[in-house]
Protein backbone atom coordinates (compact mmCIF):
# COMPACT_ATOMS: atom_id res chain seq x y z
CA UNK A 1 0.00 0.00 0.00
CA UNK A 2 1.01 3.35 -0.67
CA UNK A 3 0.37 6.48 0.65
CA UNK A 4 1.09 9.01 -1.60
CA UNK A 5 0.90 8.41 -5.53
CA UNK A 6 3.90 10.35 -6.46
CA UNK A 7 5.77 7.40 -4.91
CA UNK A 8 5.25 5.02 -7.81
CA UNK A 9 5.87 7.73 -10.41
CA UNK A 10 7.39 6.83 -13.55
CA UNK A 11 11.18 7.37 -13.63
CA UNK A 12 11.47 9.74 -16.40
CA UNK A 13 8.26 11.24 -15.07
CA UNK A 14 9.85 11.81 -12.13
CA UNK A 15 13.56 13.29 -13.60
CA UNK A 16 11.59 15.89 -15.41
CA UNK A 17 10.16 16.78 -12.02
CA UNK A 18 13.31 16.76 -10.19
CA UNK A 19 15.24 19.00 -12.70
CA UNK A 20 12.08 21.74 -12.52
CA UNK A 21 12.63 21.03 -8.21
CA UNK A 22 16.43 21.50 -8.57
CA UNK A 23 16.30 24.79 -10.95
CA UNK A 24 14.17 26.51 -8.24
CA UNK A 25 16.18 25.30 -5.55
CA UNK A 26 19.51 26.30 -6.57
CA UNK A 27 17.57 30.06 -6.84
CA UNK A 28 15.88 29.85 -4.01
CA UNK A 29 19.43 29.16 -1.85
CA UNK A 30 20.87 32.02 -4.26
CA UNK A 31 18.78 34.16 -1.18
CA UNK A 32 21.56 33.20 0.88
CA UNK A 33 24.89 35.39 1.42
CA UNK A 34 26.73 31.79 1.53
CA UNK A 35 25.12 30.47 -2.16
CA UNK A 36 25.32 33.95 -3.77
CA UNK A 37 29.02 34.08 -2.86
CA UNK A 38 29.94 30.54 -3.71
CA UNK A 39 27.58 30.31 -6.93
CA UNK A 40 29.32 33.87 -8.26
CA UNK A 41 32.74 32.68 -7.83
CA UNK A 42 32.06 29.54 -9.65
CA UNK A 43 29.41 31.11 -12.87
CA UNK A 44 26.48 29.14 -11.67
CA UNK A 45 22.75 29.71 -11.07
CA UNK A 46 19.59 28.36 -11.69
CA UNK A 47 19.78 28.56 -15.69
CA UNK A 48 23.02 26.20 -15.14
CA UNK A 49 20.64 23.36 -14.59
CA UNK A 50 20.18 21.20 -17.92
CA UNK A 51 19.92 17.98 -16.59
CA UNK A 52 20.39 16.12 -12.78
CA UNK A 53 24.09 15.81 -14.25
CA UNK A 54 24.63 19.43 -13.85
CA UNK A 55 24.61 19.13 -9.99
CA UNK A 56 27.98 17.84 -10.25
CA UNK A 57 29.18 21.33 -11.27
CA UNK A 58 27.94 22.99 -8.14
CA UNK A 59 30.24 22.42 -5.06
CA UNK A 60 29.79 20.77 -1.67
CA UNK A 61 28.11 22.05 1.49
CA UNK A 62 29.47 20.87 4.56
CA UNK A 63 28.68 20.71 8.07
CA UNK A 64 31.72 23.68 8.70
CA UNK A 65 29.92 25.49 6.13
CA UNK A 66 27.07 25.62 8.48
CA UNK A 67 28.42 25.78 11.48
CA UNK A 68 30.28 29.13 10.54
CA UNK A 69 27.31 30.85 9.90
CA UNK A 70 25.66 30.13 13.26
CA UNK A 71 22.88 30.57 13.95
CA UNK A 72 21.02 31.68 11.35
CA UNK A 73 23.40 32.64 8.50
CA UNK A 74 22.23 29.69 5.93
CA UNK A 75 18.37 30.62 5.86
CA UNK A 76 16.96 31.65 2.42
CA UNK A 77 13.85 33.38 4.06
CA UNK A 78 13.34 36.49 6.05
CA UNK A 79 13.14 35.63 10.16
CA UNK A 80 9.64 36.60 10.48
CA UNK A 81 8.91 33.57 7.90
CA UNK A 82 10.25 31.19 9.74
CA UNK A 83 7.80 28.41 11.84
CA UNK A 84 10.15 26.32 13.45
CA UNK A 85 13.70 26.04 14.36
CA UNK A 86 15.44 22.71 15.38
CA UNK A 87 18.79 21.65 15.76
CA UNK A 88 21.21 19.03 14.88
CA UNK A 89 21.46 16.40 18.46
CA UNK A 90 25.74 16.96 17.97
CA UNK A 91 27.50 16.60 21.05
CA UNK A 92 29.96 19.44 21.29
CA UNK A 93 30.25 22.75 20.20
CA UNK A 94 26.87 24.70 19.65
CA UNK A 95 24.50 23.16 17.25
CA UNK A 96 23.38 23.73 14.26
CA UNK A 97 20.25 25.35 13.50
CA UNK A 98 17.87 24.24 11.06
CA UNK A 99 14.71 26.79 9.78
CA UNK A 100 11.14 25.69 8.18
CA UNK A 101 8.29 27.70 6.78
CA UNK A 102 5.03 26.49 7.56
CA UNK A 103 5.32 24.79 3.97
CA UNK A 104 8.56 22.79 5.20
CA UNK A 105 6.83 21.30 8.04
CA UNK A 106 3.51 20.27 5.87
CA UNK A 107 6.12 18.57 3.38
CA UNK A 108 7.70 16.94 6.27
CA UNK A 109 5.22 15.64 7.85
CA UNK A 110 3.98 14.12 4.96
CA UNK A 111 7.58 12.50 3.96
CA UNK A 112 7.41 10.73 7.65
CA UNK A 113 3.80 9.51 7.00
CA UNK A 114 5.01 7.89 3.73
CA UNK A 115 7.40 5.70 5.70
CA UNK A 116 5.29 5.30 8.50
CA UNK A 117 1.71 4.07 6.40
CA UNK A 118 4.72 2.03 4.07
CA UNK A 119 5.89 0.12 7.67
CA UNK A 120 2.26 -0.94 8.97
CA UNK A 121 0.97 2.35 10.40
CA UNK A 122 -2.55 2.71 9.71
CA UNK A 123 -5.01 5.44 11.17
CA UNK A 124 -6.44 3.07 13.67
CA UNK A 125 -3.75 2.24 15.78
CA UNK A 126 -1.55 4.06 18.50
CA UNK A 127 2.00 4.74 18.36
CA UNK A 128 4.03 4.99 21.29
CA UNK A 129 6.60 7.95 20.62
CA UNK A 130 10.03 7.63 23.15
CA UNK A 131 11.45 10.31 21.00
CA UNK A 132 13.17 13.26 23.21
CA UNK A 133 10.59 16.12 22.10
CA UNK A 134 13.38 18.97 21.72
CA UNK A 135 15.87 20.69 19.29
CA UNK A 136 16.42 17.10 18.22
CA UNK A 137 13.76 16.53 15.07
CA UNK A 138 13.11 13.37 15.75
CA UNK A 139 10.05 13.51 18.35
CA UNK A 140 8.78 16.30 16.28
CA UNK A 141 9.08 14.76 12.99
CA UNK A 142 7.59 11.49 13.71
CA UNK A 143 4.77 12.79 15.91
CA UNK A 144 3.38 14.94 12.84
CA UNK A 145 3.56 12.09 10.30
CA UNK A 146 1.57 10.12 12.53
CA UNK A 147 -1.13 12.52 13.09
CA UNK A 148 -0.94 12.93 9.10
CA UNK A 149 -2.24 9.51 8.62
CA UNK A 150 -4.62 10.55 11.72
CA UNK A 151 -3.26 7.56 14.35
CA UNK A 152 -3.00 9.03 17.83
CA UNK A 153 -0.08 9.97 19.83
CA UNK A 154 1.36 8.75 22.96
CA UNK A 155 4.22 11.44 23.30
CA UNK A 156 6.33 9.39 26.08
CA UNK A 157 9.83 11.41 25.22
CA UNK A 158 13.13 9.76 26.00
CA UNK A 159 13.96 8.13 29.04
CA UNK A 160 12.69 6.73 32.45
CA UNK A 161 12.33 3.75 30.83
CA UNK A 162 10.21 1.98 33.59
CA UNK A 163 7.53 4.72 33.21
CA UNK A 164 7.52 3.91 29.11
CA UNK A 165 6.65 0.55 30.27
CA UNK A 166 4.23 1.68 32.50
CA UNK A 167 2.43 3.70 29.52
CA UNK A 168 3.18 0.53 26.58
CA UNK A 169 1.05 -1.95 29.30
CA UNK A 170 -1.78 0.16 30.31
CA UNK A 171 -2.48 2.25 27.09
CA UNK A 172 -1.60 -0.72 25.18
CA UNK A 173 -0.25 0.90 21.88
CA UNK A 174 0.50 -0.97 18.33
CA UNK A 175 3.79 0.91 17.59
CA UNK A 176 6.63 2.15 19.33
CA UNK A 177 8.86 4.38 17.66
CA UNK A 178 12.50 5.51 19.13
CA UNK A 179 16.04 4.64 18.50
CA UNK A 180 17.18 1.27 17.96
CA UNK A 181 19.50 1.10 21.12
CA UNK A 182 16.57 2.60 23.47
CA UNK A 183 14.47 -0.28 21.87
CA UNK A 184 16.60 -2.67 23.36
CA UNK A 185 17.26 -1.06 26.61
CA UNK A 186 13.04 -0.98 26.89
CA UNK A 187 13.34 -4.87 26.15
CA UNK A 188 16.02 -5.34 28.41
CA UNK A 189 14.11 -3.66 31.40
CA UNK A 190 11.04 -5.07 30.51
CA UNK A 191 12.63 -8.86 30.65
CA UNK A 192 13.64 -7.30 34.25
CA UNK A 193 10.26 -6.69 35.38
CA UNK A 194 8.84 -10.04 33.96
CA UNK A 195 7.33 -8.38 31.42
CA UNK A 196 5.64 -11.28 28.68
CA UNK A 197 6.84 -9.28 25.11
CA UNK A 198 4.61 -12.42 23.41
CA UNK A 199 1.50 -10.30 25.66
CA UNK A 200 2.18 -6.71 24.51
CA UNK A 201 0.18 -4.96 22.41
CA UNK A 202 2.97 -3.81 19.41
CA UNK A 203 2.86 -5.00 16.61
CA UNK A 204 5.59 -2.60 14.65
CA UNK A 205 8.46 -0.86 15.31
CA UNK A 206 9.80 2.50 13.36
CA UNK A 207 13.42 2.86 14.56
CA UNK A 208 15.97 5.07 13.33
CA UNK A 209 18.38 8.31 14.79
CA UNK A 210 21.43 6.38 14.38
CA UNK A 211 22.97 3.51 12.55
CA UNK A 212 22.09 -0.15 13.42
CA UNK A 213 22.34 -3.77 11.70
CA UNK A 214 20.21 -6.64 10.84
CA UNK A 215 21.40 -8.50 14.02
CA UNK A 216 19.93 -5.82 16.11
CA UNK A 217 16.59 -5.95 13.86
CA UNK A 218 16.60 -9.39 14.97
CA UNK A 219 16.95 -8.97 19.04
CA UNK A 220 14.73 -5.99 18.60
CA UNK A 221 11.70 -8.62 17.01
CA UNK A 222 12.75 -11.05 19.46
CA UNK A 223 12.55 -9.24 22.44
CA UNK A 224 9.69 -7.27 21.67
CA UNK A 225 7.91 -9.50 19.16
CA UNK A 226 7.29 -6.96 16.75
CA UNK A 227 8.48 -6.11 13.26
CA UNK A 228 10.76 -3.65 13.02
CA UNK A 229 11.32 -1.10 10.02
CA UNK A 230 14.30 1.19 9.87
CA UNK A 231 14.12 5.07 8.74
CA UNK A 232 16.63 7.67 7.90
CA UNK A 233 17.01 11.17 7.85
CA UNK A 234 19.34 13.70 9.86
CA UNK A 235 18.51 17.27 10.63
CA UNK A 236 20.50 19.58 8.49
CA UNK A 237 18.20 18.40 5.61
CA UNK A 238 14.86 17.83 7.21
CA UNK A 239 15.01 15.62 9.86
CA UNK A 240 13.21 11.96 9.64
CA UNK A 241 11.41 11.34 6.44
CA UNK A 242 14.29 11.51 3.82
CA UNK A 243 13.68 7.53 3.36
CA UNK A 244 12.40 4.62 5.10
CA UNK A 245 11.82 0.77 4.55
CA UNK A 246 8.65 -0.57 2.82
CA UNK A 247 6.98 -3.99 3.56
CA UNK A 248 9.96 -5.50 1.88
CA UNK A 249 12.31 -4.35 3.75
CA UNK A 250 15.02 -4.60 1.34
CA UNK A 251 16.46 -1.02 1.72
CA UNK A 252 15.02 2.55 2.59
CA UNK A 253 13.04 4.19 -0.81
CA UNK A 254 14.14 7.63 -1.05
CA UNK A 255 12.06 10.11 -1.13
CA UNK A 256 13.27 11.39 -4.78
CA UNK A 257 10.75 14.21 -5.21
CA UNK A 258 12.51 16.45 -2.11
CA UNK A 259 15.88 15.00 -2.45
CA UNK A 260 18.45 14.38 -4.73
CA UNK A 261 21.05 11.89 -4.21
CA UNK A 262 24.64 10.97 -4.74
CA UNK A 263 27.17 8.55 -3.48
CA UNK A 264 30.66 9.38 -3.84
CA UNK A 265 33.74 8.16 -3.12
CA UNK A 266 35.10 10.16 0.23
CA UNK A 267 38.83 10.39 -1.45
CA UNK A 268 38.43 10.90 -4.93
CA UNK A 269 34.62 13.01 -4.84
CA UNK A 270 33.62 11.00 -7.40
CA UNK A 271 30.47 9.04 -8.01
CA UNK A 272 30.78 5.17 -6.89
CA UNK A 273 28.61 2.47 -8.81
CA UNK A 274 25.48 1.21 -7.40
CA UNK A 275 25.89 -1.65 -5.03
CA UNK A 276 28.94 0.05 -4.07
CA UNK A 277 29.62 1.72 -0.29
CA UNK A 278 29.60 5.55 -0.62
CA UNK A 279 29.16 8.46 1.00
CA UNK A 280 25.71 10.10 0.60
CA UNK A 281 25.24 13.55 -0.75
CA UNK A 282 21.88 15.43 -0.95
CA UNK A 283 20.52 18.40 -2.44
CA UNK A 284 16.86 19.42 -0.60
CA UNK A 285 14.88 20.17 -3.65
CA UNK A 286 11.64 21.38 -2.53
CA UNK A 287 13.09 23.19 0.90
CA UNK A 288 11.98 27.12 1.18
CA UNK A 289 13.74 28.20 4.65
CA UNK A 290 16.86 26.50 4.53
CA UNK A 291 18.12 24.81 0.73
CA UNK A 292 20.95 22.92 0.59
CA UNK A 293 22.98 22.05 -2.23
CA UNK A 294 25.08 18.85 -2.27
CA UNK A 295 25.22 18.48 1.19
CA UNK A 296 27.88 15.96 2.52
CA UNK A 297 26.64 14.09 5.22
CA UNK A 298 29.55 11.81 5.84
CA UNK A 299 27.16 8.85 6.26
CA UNK A 300 28.54 5.54 4.29
CA UNK A 301 25.68 3.73 2.21
CA UNK A 302 24.66 1.98 -0.94
CA UNK A 303 22.02 2.92 -3.52
CA UNK A 304 19.97 0.65 -5.44
CA UNK A 305 18.19 1.38 -8.66
CA UNK A 306 16.08 -1.78 -9.38
CA UNK A 307 12.71 -1.80 -9.10
CA UNK A 308 11.05 -2.98 -5.61
CA UNK A 309 8.09 -4.97 -5.93
CA UNK A 310 6.31 -2.77 -3.80
CA UNK A 311 5.80 -0.44 -6.65
CA UNK A 312 7.47 2.14 -5.61
CA UNK A 313 9.98 3.84 -8.40
CA UNK A 314 12.57 5.35 -6.45
CA UNK A 315 16.18 4.64 -5.48
CA UNK A 316 16.54 2.92 -2.20
CA UNK A 317 19.13 2.86 -0.34
CA UNK A 318 21.05 0.21 2.37
CA UNK A 319 20.89 0.86 6.14
CA UNK A 320 23.51 3.56 6.76
CA UNK A 321 26.87 1.30 7.07
CA UNK A 322 29.00 4.10 9.73
CA UNK A 323 29.91 7.32 8.93
CA UNK A 324 32.99 8.75 7.30
CA UNK A 325 34.27 10.64 10.17
CA UNK A 326 33.45 7.82 12.75
CA UNK A 327 35.37 5.36 10.80
CA UNK A 328 38.75 4.13 13.23
CA UNK A 329 41.61 2.87 11.53
CA UNK A 330 42.87 0.22 13.53
CA UNK A 331 46.82 -0.66 12.46
CA UNK A 332 45.66 -0.53 9.14
CA UNK A 333 42.45 -1.75 9.39
CA UNK A 334 39.34 0.58 8.38
CA UNK A 335 36.61 -0.61 11.07
CA UNK A 336 33.16 0.98 11.08
CA UNK A 337 31.22 0.20 14.91
CA UNK A 338 28.65 -1.29 13.03
CA UNK A 339 30.76 -4.04 12.57
CA UNK A 340 31.55 -4.63 15.70
CA UNK A 341 28.23 -4.88 16.90
CA UNK A 342 27.47 -7.23 14.57
CA UNK A 343 30.33 -9.12 15.16
CA UNK A 344 28.72 -9.42 18.90
CA UNK A 345 25.50 -9.89 18.35
CA UNK A 346 26.46 -12.82 16.44
CA UNK A 347 27.38 -14.44 19.55
CA UNK A 348 24.85 -16.20 22.11
CA UNK A 349 24.75 -14.37 25.47
CA UNK A 350 25.22 -10.67 24.28
CA UNK A 351 22.72 -8.45 25.65
CA UNK A 352 23.11 -5.92 22.96
CA UNK A 353 24.59 -2.85 24.98
CA UNK A 354 28.54 -2.06 24.47
CA UNK A 355 31.09 0.40 24.28
CA UNK A 356 34.06 0.33 21.46
CA UNK A 357 37.37 2.25 23.56
CA UNK A 358 40.54 2.95 21.52
CA UNK A 359 43.95 3.92 22.65
CA UNK A 360 47.51 4.02 21.84
CA UNK A 361 49.39 3.50 25.17
CA UNK A 362 52.50 2.68 23.16
CA UNK A 363 52.91 3.16 19.30
CA UNK A 364 50.63 0.41 18.43
CA UNK A 365 46.65 0.95 18.56
CA UNK A 366 44.42 -0.90 20.58
CA UNK A 367 40.96 -1.51 21.02
CA UNK A 368 39.06 -2.53 24.24
CA UNK A 369 35.36 -3.75 23.76
CA UNK A 370 32.93 -3.50 26.98
CA UNK A 371 29.74 -5.38 26.22
CA UNK A 372 26.88 -6.55 28.50
CA UNK A 373 26.01 -10.52 28.60
CA UNK A 374 23.39 -11.75 30.26
CA UNK A 375 23.31 -12.49 34.39
CA UNK A 376 23.15 -15.66 33.85
CA UNK A 377 26.81 -16.16 32.25
CA UNK A 378 28.01 -14.77 35.64
CA UNK A 379 26.77 -17.85 37.22
CA UNK A 380 28.31 -20.45 35.19
CA UNK A 381 31.96 -19.83 36.31
CA UNK A 382 35.26 -18.38 35.71
CA UNK A 383 35.77 -21.12 32.84
CA UNK A 384 32.10 -20.47 31.33
CA UNK A 385 32.95 -16.49 31.09
CA UNK A 386 36.19 -17.27 29.57
CA UNK A 387 35.04 -19.00 26.62
CA UNK A 388 32.41 -16.76 25.93
CA UNK A 389 34.55 -13.64 26.19
CA UNK A 390 37.13 -15.99 23.40
CA UNK A 391 34.16 -16.02 21.45
CA UNK A 392 33.63 -12.59 21.30
CA UNK A 393 36.89 -11.82 19.88
CA UNK A 394 36.84 -14.67 18.00
CA UNK A 395 33.98 -13.20 16.26
CA UNK A 396 34.93 -9.82 16.17
CA UNK A 397 38.25 -11.00 14.19
CA UNK A 398 36.39 -13.07 11.89
CA UNK A 399 34.01 -9.53 10.84
CA UNK A 400 36.41 -7.07 11.45
CA UNK A 401 39.40 -8.43 10.73
CA UNK A 402 40.90 -6.73 14.40
CA UNK A 403 42.00 -8.60 17.51
CA UNK A 404 40.41 -6.92 20.35
CA UNK A 405 40.40 -7.15 24.00
CA UNK A 406 36.75 -8.17 25.14
CA UNK A 407 35.57 -6.84 28.99
CA UNK A 408 32.43 -8.12 29.98
CA UNK A 409 30.22 -6.28 31.99
CA UNK A 410 26.31 -7.35 34.01
CA UNK A 411 22.96 -6.07 32.03
CA UNK A 412 22.51 -2.75 33.00
CA UNK A 413 25.76 -1.30 34.18
CA UNK A 414 27.02 0.20 30.86
CA UNK A 415 25.88 3.84 30.34
CA UNK A 416 22.98 3.73 27.87
CA UNK A 417 21.02 6.87 26.26
CA UNK A 418 17.47 7.28 25.45
CA UNK A 419 18.48 9.21 22.65
CA UNK A 420 22.09 8.33 19.93
CA UNK A 421 23.91 5.64 21.41
CA UNK A 422 27.23 6.52 22.58
CA UNK A 423 29.36 3.44 21.12
CA UNK A 424 33.18 4.39 20.72
CA UNK A 425 35.21 6.32 23.01
CA UNK A 426 38.75 7.19 20.72
CA UNK A 427 41.65 8.11 23.45
CA UNK A 428 44.06 8.47 20.44
CA UNK A 429 43.36 12.17 20.25
CA UNK A 430 43.75 13.13 24.01
CA UNK A 431 47.04 11.16 24.30
CA UNK A 432 48.47 13.28 21.13
CA UNK A 433 46.94 16.67 22.86
CA UNK A 434 48.87 15.77 26.02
Amino acid sequence: MIWDPVESMPPAKLAELQRRRLQECVDRASNTPFYRELFQQHGLDGGSIKTLDDIRRFPFTTKSNLRRRYPLGMMAVPRESLARIHGSSGTTGKPVFVGYTQDDLEIWAGLCARFLYAGGLRSHHIVHVAFGYGLFTGGFGLHYGIEKIGAAVVPAGSGNTLRQLMLIEDIKPDVLVCTPSYALTIAAAAHKQGFDPGRSSLKYAHLGGEPWTEDMRRAIERDLDVTAFNNYGLSEITGPGVSGECGERAGMHIQEDHFLVECIDTDTLEPVCDGDPGELVFTTLSRQAMPLIRYRTRDIASLNREQCPCGRSGVRMSRVLGRSDDMLVIRGVNVFPSQIEEALLRVDGSATHYVIEVDRPRTLDEITIRVEVQEEIFRGGAAEAQALRERFQQSVYVVAAVRARVEMAAEGTLEQSAGKAKRVLDLRTKAAEE
